[in-house]
């Protein structure tokens, strides 16, 4: 003899209980999701070491050799990838006097053309010289490798490397 209990397991699930089960692991999943994309944009912000001072800054940009500025308004920049201020590239390091969109894995790059969308950056990456990490997204410092020249480029940009999209640039010569 057949239990209940088999019979209701053996039992197709009703339409409501269906559409419930979906719901579920339908929010579940974008719950998760959301909880991601809000982890990889705060994270970084929280883990930031502290921001140069505005006069450390400014003294390295007395020094530079060349000044560009970062705008807003560049082809690939967005409400989430963006840059402002101004840079100044020196042969010690290369400074910025503004403010750049949170996120991980940033870096700063030397390029020997202006560039402004992900498409150019990546065709010109092998020509492209590796400064260093960017840390800070108010004001920042990045020393310049010793054996790098500025003069033989002629642009800043701030790349995302983790998720490989642009975030800003600066024609400084």
């Amino acid at each position: 003899m057949v239990s209940a209990r088999a019979v209701a397991l053996s039992a197709p699930l009703s339409y409501p209980t269906v559409k419930k089960i979906l719901l579920l692991v339908v929010s579940h999943v974008a719950a998760a999701a959301l909880g991601f994309g809000a982890g990889v944009y705060v994270l970084p912000i929280l883990t930031a070491p502290t921001a140069p001072a505005l006069d450390e800054v400014t003294a390295l940009a007395a020094q530079a050799q060349f000044t560009g500025r970062f705008r807003r308004d560049l082809t690939d920049s967005d409400a989430l990838h963006w840059g402002e201020g101004t840079v100044a590239v020196s042969r010690s390091a290369v400074s910025l006097e503004g403010k750049i969109a949170p996120g991980p894995d940033y870096k700063l790059y030397l390029s020997p053309e202006f560039v402004q969308t992900e498409a150019d950056f990546l065709r010109l990456k092998k020509k492209m010289l590796r400064v260093g990490d960017v840390k800070t997204f108010e004001n920042f410092i990045v020393p310049m490798p010793e054996s790098a020249d500025p003069a033989a480029y002629n642009t800043v940009i701030v790349w995302c490397e983790s998720f490989g999209q642009f975030i800003t640039a600066a024609q400084y010569r």
